[in-house]
């Protein structure tokens, strides 16, 4: 295929991996492989460390993405992409995920949850000029989220718009106002 790639983006547990996983046709890749792949990530204790500045930089080499269609991660907002797929999750929803996961700290945990229902990274997206559609995967199937991603990916249809507001839900302020958590 030669179309632009498309990033692939949302707060830790919104399903991005796994919606990834499931795209069928489509050469998707981790941040972090890319960054291995160009030699500018290292692996740490729990996890890799990208060199951000120096992938933005080569992201943008001509043909450097010619192999890729979508670009995974709750960094690939951030790489010079116009498009970009921001997977949303609503926060009861995703701090139930997290605290499923192993090794998901409280405090991790609860950052995320923040991240997610202040918009975080829509906003990031928006402020470098992307093209931003929403997907939420609150109590969806993968599958179901793989094939609207796909669609619009391949450009056979745009999402139907959806305007996400999880602080107009009265449990997610009581959620962020709870400093027990």
């Amino acid at each position: 295929m030669s179309r632009r790639p498309v990033a692939l983006t949302g707060t830790p547990g919104t399903g991005k991996s796994c919606v990834a996983r499931a795209l069928v046709g489509l050469r998707a890749v981790e941040v972090a492989e890319l960054a291995r792949r160009w030699g500018l990530a290292r692996s740490l204790p729990g996890g890799v460390e990208v060199d951000l500045p120096r992938l933005i930089e080569r992201a943008r080499r001509r043909g450097s993405l010619r192999d890729v269609d979508v670009v995974v991660g709750h960094l690939a907002h951030l790489l010079p992409l116009r498009d970009v797929v921001v997977l949303r999750c609503h926060p009861l929803e995703l701090d139930r995920r997290l605290a499923r996961r192993a090794g998901s700290g409280g405090r991790a945990r609860r950052e995320n949850v923040v991240a997610e229902a202040t918009d975080v990274i829509r906003w990031e997206a928006v402020g470098r000029g992307h093209r931003v559609v929403q997907l939420d995967t609150t109590g969806r199937d993968v599958a179901e989220v793989a094939r609207a991603v796909s669609a619009y990916v391949r450009r056979l249809r745009r999402p139907p718009s959806s305007r996400i507001d999880w602080l107009a839900d009265p449990s997610v302020t009581d959620y962020l106002l709870d400093r027990t958590r």
